[in-house]
């Protein structure tokens, strides 16, 4: 990354575990890894699903395939090391994995937000145009759609770390609160007189990908909710909102922890309360998304019977 050269500080030490009585970090291993192994299998498995499912070549299936890669790839960046420095003593990362895992967070953490917005234009589509769907939905119009989140995605990542990794970092070279290489923290160990600048930019451009990804997907909803509300039956009405429960579903959950982290009052609390809040956004949102997708989505659920279900029986006979 451009400007590694400039910092006197040649490793991070990530202190956020450090705090914690030590017989409970193998509880934690065990915890974290299991739910990372199950978000792993559910992914994958929703992908091989989808790939091996003609009924199920459909724009909404190609969006959640992007969706589960971009988890994967999400806390592929950043869940390894953590379960490693939960049994590790000396809980150290280099400036360049540093800055690797933080432009890889950012990378695929709004890559998920952009896909999730354009998952929210498909339900738009799907119930408010229904007769000029295939039109708008065309297979080239989705693979542009996801090319270009992937692009935003890549984009925001590579702005927000080389602004970061730019500065200048002094004096301690321990980031406390966090279990990963986040911008609060890098901000507050930084030094000279452009960190102010680099921190407003860094925050305009996060929280304008973010509010504006959010304020579209309410769009969505708001003429999607209107829509349905015009369809004189009750079982017409459920139909259409079963089409984008899901969806829906994951959306609260993501915007849900992510305003937590983001929108917790400032002021004493103690460090071990801040980890634990990040890992639900990091670890806990990751392990929901498949099981809401599997649990909620009939035509998925069904084919995921059909697929594994039917190899399982003729594997065994």
């Amino acid at each position: 990354m451009p400007g590694l050269n400039r910092t006197s500080t040649s490793e991070f030490i990530l202190a956020s575990f450090s705090t914690f009585p030590q017989q409970l970090l193998p509880v934690f291993f065990l915890l974290f890894l299991l739910m990372y192994l199950f978000m792993l299998l559910g992914s994958l498995l929703i992908m091989a699903t989808v790939w091996s499912e003609r009924s199920l070549h459909k724009p909404m299936y190609l969006f959640l395939c992007a969706l589960s890669i971009s988890e994967v790839l999400y806390t592929v960046a950043i869940i390894p090391r953590m379960l490693a420095d939960l049994l590790s003593a000396h809980r150290s990362i280099t400036l360049p994995a540093c800055a690797s895992q933080m432009f890889s967070s950012f990378m695929f953490g709004f890559t998920h937000s952009f896909l999730l917005t354009v998952m929210g234009y498909d339900c738009y589509v799907a119930i408010c145009h229904p007769l000029r769907y295939h039109v708008l939905m065309s297979p080239r119009g989705c693979a542009c759609l996801v090319g270009w989140s992937w692009a935003g995605g890549f984009t925001v990542g590579m702005v927000v770390t080389t602004a970061i990794f730019q500065l200048t970092f002094c004096g301690s070279h321990e980031i406390q609160q966090h279990f990963l290489c986040h911008v609060p923290p890098l901000l507050k160990l930084a030094c000279g007189h452009n960190v102010p600048a680099v921190a407003l930019g860094v925050g305009v451009v996060c929280i304008t990908a973010q509010l504006g990804c959010f304020l579209l997907i309410l769009l969505s909803y708001a003429f999607i909710v209107a829509t349905i509300l015009k369809i004189p039956s009750a079982e017409g009405r459920h139909k259409a909102f079963s089409t984008c429960a899901s969806h829906l579903i994951v959306v609260i959950v993501h915007y849900g922890f992510a305003s937590v982290i983001c929108l917790k009052p400032k002021g004493p609390h103690s460090q071990e309360g801040d980890t634990l809040t990040a890992t639900t956004y990091t670890v806990l949102t990751p392990f929901l998304s498949p099981i809401i997708f599997s649990l909620r989505n009939k035509e998925l659920k069904v084919a995921l019977k059909k697929t594994f279900l039917g190899k399982l029986r003729s594997s065994g006979t």
